[in-house]
């Protein structure tokens, strides 16, 4: 194994590119945020690493790329989401609560925002083939969709537990020609298929290109994850101007599994210091309970799947198997932006139950008409924590980051609460 990010490619070609705020401000020109990320890759990803790196910078200067990103975002994903005022839910806790809804994308959720701009960035690079990892599906639908839409082959990872819960996504992939291959080993959920994706990737380097659907991975992954979800928090800070005079709320709340969605609802608030960002990670069962994907709470540091990052894992180094009632959060590592953004105390994370996320999902559709996914469910309970801690909640200006809707939830919400 090498790191990628410690060999310091220098490329001129990229040193006028305009920094992202993510690069300006937290990561490093290596791809580290603190002493998080980077790129631990075995030596014969080297290449493709390499060219995706210099891809994506190009892409921030490519006026023709920009262009057709828009052009899909807004007339075929539909951007932008609304900003929605939940008059009874903020009712409830006193706070004006907005929710961002990016459950309205096309394909129902915010990884659609990433699987354009990747599945274009592969067309750049002459790759025909794709693959990808899903857990809750969404990312694999999204990824399915615009292969369809662009005439690629897909190929899509998911654990064999996750194709059983997730059975209307896996559907719609199939419909719309993308090959489901079930990941068999270890806990036969996210982190598996991602280990599955990336062996493919591995073996299949010239004609494949492997969109990671979330804030994780080899730089510069985490790094154009981000870029590309950022236009969530755009238009948040565009909208919320409307509405209330101002950009910025006092809070930003995001459900965080690896945490792509959190990244684009935090991006362009990171260095408004009176923004307080929130995540909410899930906690199972309950941190202590031994069967929980809480990684900001549980994590160490190390590395997994080519960042090093705060992972579950034995004190020999094992990956500890990560459980949640949410296909989507149910991973073992997270993000390393989010790991330094926790480290440095710019955000705070919650650990959310089980149990308090699903009455939070079924309250939000009782209160507001919104069934949302089981993930942004998880962002929903965390409404009870800020309450209870901030004494002045009721003076604030609260979005939360609707990452998905709960169709594809709908079996497991109607098992736990008929129980």
């Amino acid at each position: 194994m090498i790191n990628q990010a410690e060999s310091s490619i220098k490329n001129t070609e990229n040193k006028n590119i305009e920094k992202t705020i993510l690069r300006s401000k937290i990561a490093d020109e290596r791809g580290y945020y603190g002493k998080f990320g980077g790129a631990y890759i075995p030596e014969m990803l080297y290449p493709n690493i390499e060219e995706i790196q210099k891809a994506y910078y190009a892409l921030q200067s490519d006026e023709e790329f920009k262009k057709e990103f828009q052009y899909l975002l807004r007339d075929y994903v539909g951007r932008p989401t609304p900003l929605y005022l939940a008059k009874r839910l903020s009712e409830k806790y006193g706070a004006k609560i907005y929710l961002k809804r990016e459950d309205l994308n096309h394909t129902g959720a915010h990884k659609v925002n990433n699987t354009v701009g990747q599945v274009l960035l592969a067309k750049k690079l002459g790759k025909n083939k794709i693959v990808a990892e899903t857990g809750a599906g969404q990312h694999g639908v999204a990824t399915a969709t615009v292969c369809a839409l662009m005439g690629m082959e897909c190929i899509v990872f998911m654990g064999e537990i996750d194709i059983e819960r997730q059975q209307p996504n896996v559907a719609r992939m199939k419909m719309l020609g993308a090959e489901v291959r079930p990941a068999l080993s270890g806990s036969k959920t996210l982190k598996d298929a991602t280990n599955e994706a990336m062996r493919y990737w591995i073996n299949n380097p010239v004609d494949t290109h492997y969109i990671i659907g979330s804030v994780v991975g080899p730089h510069p992954y985490p790094e154009m994850v981000a870029w590309f979800q950022s236009v969530i928090s755009e238009e948040m800070r565009n909208q919320l101007t409307e509405k209330e005079g101002t950009p910025n709320p006092d809070y930003v709340i995001a459900c965080v599994g690896g945490g792509s969605n959190a990244a684009g609802a935090f991006y362009h608030y990171i260095a408004e210091k009176d923004v307080q960002l929130i995540g909410a990670e899930a906690a199972g069962m309950g941190i202590s309970s031994g069967e929980t994907a809480a990684t900001i709470a549980c994590g160490t540091l190390g590395v997994l799947h080519g960042s090093k990052t705060l992972l579950m894992q034995t004190l020999d180094g094992q990956v500890v198997e990560p459980y949640s009632i949410s296909a989507g959060l149910d991973y073992p590592g997270i993000g390393a932006l989010h790991a330094h953004l926790a480290d440095s105390k710019r955000a705070k994370f919650y650990a959310v139950t089980d149990d308090e996320a699903m009455q939070a999902g079924k309250e939000l559709a009782l209160l507001e008409g919104i069934i949302p996914a089981i993930e942004s469910a998880h962002a929903l309970a965390v409404l009870n924590n800020l309450k209870e801690d901030d004494k002045d909640f009721d003076k604030k200006v609260v979005i939360i980051n609707l990452s998905g809707r709960g169709d594809k939830d709908l079996s497991t919400y109607a098992k736990y609460l008929d129980k």
